[in-house]
């Protein structure tokens, strides 16, 4: 897809000189870290929410997964409503829907209410965010990309590292009685000064050849979704019915039917929503497993770590919040040491090297617990947090570019958007699936619960390793692998 060179002064935009664009960027960033603190901080007061709200255990799971799933089935058309209608335009509409949605969170008078503008809030966000890539690369040449691109790094390590911190004081702060509230309220002020920004420092840009929006395919893979992830968070507290068994089969076969219709689509001569040949490559499908499963495990993960420390040790927001800061400090030294060229000599063998020293963080988790049981201190999870955080970041730095590189050039824009919707996908089914893992186990105490739970997430760290040996050697191979 070939794409219009936006400047400030052809669009518009009052800003003029070098410095504009790096404020721009400024403001794109802002909207990046809005989104990975809401991922964060219902992980984290998801207790809280329910001890005020009321509901079963599965609202805990629904805070997290109606946003993340609603995220991966937006993310697929959020960059093309951009290449159609300008994207900053709908970076404006993101951002300011996005604002709105966290203020009907934060008064919400019921878990219904909470659920369902946190879907609204998954929506706007998957509409936000793939504008900010877009416009990054319209304001930057090629020799300033690589420093443009290299500022998402710090900026989500810190946000990684106090996003938990922040959310916990805020909810044991209970600043004017807004209790677990505040975690969304601190987004409306963020997201008015972020559409400020936009008005001010975004160029306007749009594809020059825009492809059309393919809504039955939308609402195909919609349906699949939800077929999937609904039964694994309502199906144990309803006693497994009948449908709750029969949805995943549903999942299954439209998504099938989703497949011949992007394949008649294709050969019809009209836009598909994800181009079929990609998985006939075999990065791509290898990618495509080793990212779910992956995902899953990460974001299942920090659930079920936040569950345990709250509900079955009774500890603070604020103190479950500090226990987790060892694994981001994890995840932002592998960053940085793959980013000094780590990633680029080892190739493959780095994600499996990360997938490895997760799998020896998992199990460190594993016997950590085993031997102190609930006498467990921070400064006793450390170790295993930080090689459980060190090797998630060794996988994700080269995961994408290695996957990529594996498809052909005419087909990076889609396998791009169909991995980020795959990678939000996973977060949705890591909270229903090992949530609802953690949640049938509880039935014989929590501490039993959180070793059943680490037990599924080694299964699925297995998976990973399995797909990975799918992807391309290195980057740099390209489609000859």
């Amino acid at each position: 897809m070939t794409t219009e060179t936006a400047t400030p002064e052809r669009a518009g935009a009052p800003a003029t000189g070098h410095r504009w664009r790096w404020i721009a960027l400024a403001v794109i960033l802002s909207a990046e870290v809005m989104d990975l603190l809401d991922v964060l901080v219902t992980n984290l007061a998801g207790p809280a929410i329910r001890a005020d709200l009321g509901g079963s255990p599965a609202v805990i799971q629904w805070l997290g997964a109606g946003y993340t799933l609603a995220m991966a089935v937006g993310l697929v058309t959020g960059g093309r409503l951009g290449d159609l209608y300008g994207r900053r335009r709908m970076f404006l509409v993101g951002v300011l829907g996005f604002t709105a949605a966290s203020a009907l969170c934060a008064l919400a008078a019921g878990p219904g209410t909470l659920i369902t503008a946190r879907v609204v809030q998954g929506l706007f966000g998957a509409l936000l965010l793939p504008q900010g890539l877009g416009l990054i690369k319209e304001m930057f040449s090629a020799d300033e990309l690589a420093a443009a691109f290299g500022a998402f790094g710090p900026v989500m390590g810190l946000s990684a590292v106090g996003g938990p911190i922040l959310a916990g004081w805020l909810v044991d702060a209970d600043l004017a009685g807004t209790g677990w509230r505040a975690i969304f309220l601190i987004n409306v002020p963020l997201g008015l000064l972020a559409a400020l920004g936009a008005l001010c420092f975004l160029p306007e840009s749009r594809a020059t050849r825009a492809t059309r929006l393919d809504l039955p395919g939308v609402l195909l893979v919609s349906l699949g979704a939800v077929l999937l992830v609904h039964p694994l968070v309502q199906g144990r507290e309803l006693g497994w019915p009948w449908w709750t068994l029969a949805m995943p089969v549903g999942a299954v076969l439209v998504l099938a039917l989703f497949a011949r219709y992007e394949l008649a689509r294709q050969r019809a001569g009209r836009d598909p929503l994800v181009v079929p040949t990609l998985f006939r490559r075999r990065a791509f499908t290898g990618g495509l497993v080793a990212g779910l499963a992956f995902f899953t495990a990460l974001t299942g993960f920090s659930l079920v770590f936040s569950l345990y420390l709250q509900l079955g040790l009774g500890w603070s927001p604020l103190r479950t919040g500090l226990a987790s800061v060892p694994q981001a400090l994890g995840m932002v030294l592998a960053f940085v040491l793959a980013g000094a060229g780590l990633a680029r000599r080892l190739g493959r063998r780095l994600i499996h090297l990360g997938l490895g020293v997760v799998v020896a963080g998992v199990a460190g988790m594993l016997l950590t617990l085993r031997l102190v049981g609930d006498d467990v201190t921070p400064w006793r999870l450390t170790p295993a947090l930080l090689a459980v955080g060190f090797g998630m970041g060794l996988v994700m730095a080269p995961f994408f570019d290695i996957v990529l590189s594996g498809v052909g050039e005419e087909e990076t824009g889609s396998a791009s958007g169909t991995l980020t919707a795959v990678q939000q996908l996973g977060g949705a089914l890591g909270v229903a699936l090992l949530g609802t893992v953690f949640f049938d186990a509880a039935t014989a105490g929590v501490g039993h619960a959180v070793r059943v739970t680490l037990v599924a997430e080694l299964g699925l760290l297995l998976v990973t390793i399995a797909g990975a040996f799918l992807l391309p050697r290195r980057a740099r191979e390209g489609v000859a692998h």
